[in-house]
């Protein structure tokens, strides 16, 4: 059975909370009971624009930002579709992928995206305020 429309609506942070917390997964996602939103703190997201400038400011001169020149015998560039990449930036928006097989679609928003011929790789900027830990990437791999 082909499903036309998504039966769920799934992002890497609910693969976080399904890992982490089946029951807050299935409370929030089947039966539309949200946990207690503590807010989103303003000092990261303010970074997290500032990052997003800065690298656009390089991605205008089609020139990798002094952190990323370690990638340039990679052939690597920053995307440059300024509107594809505003969208897929997006919270509400970004990108998407409708498994119709099984009524699932996955979305996400991302910082930034390199490119190497025709392959993109995405960039996250991490702000969260505290050495990164040797299994942080295990939570971005979804």
């Amino acid at each position: 059975m082909l499903f036309e429309k998504p039966l769920y609506k799934l992002s890497p942070s609910k693969l976080n909370l399904l890992e982490n917390c089946p029951r807050c997964f299935y409370l929030e996602v089947i039966k539309k009971i949200s946990r207690p939103s503590l807010g989103f703190p303003s000092l990261p997201s303010g970074i997290d624009k500032m990052l997003k400038e800065h690298f656009d400011r390089f991605m205008e001169k089609e020139q990798l930002p002094p952190e990323l020149t370690i990638l340039k015998d990679e052939k690597v560039k920053l995307f440059n579709n300024k509107e594809l990449l505003k969208k897929w930036r997006n919270t509400r928006t970004g990108i998407e992928f409708f498994d119709s097989e099984n009524g699932i679609l996955f979305h996400g928003a991302i910082d930034n995206i390199l490119q190497k011929g025709n392959k993109l790789i995405v960039l996250d900027y991490k702000t969260k305020g505290f050495p990164v830990k040797e299994n942080d990437h295990h939570s971005y791999q979804d």
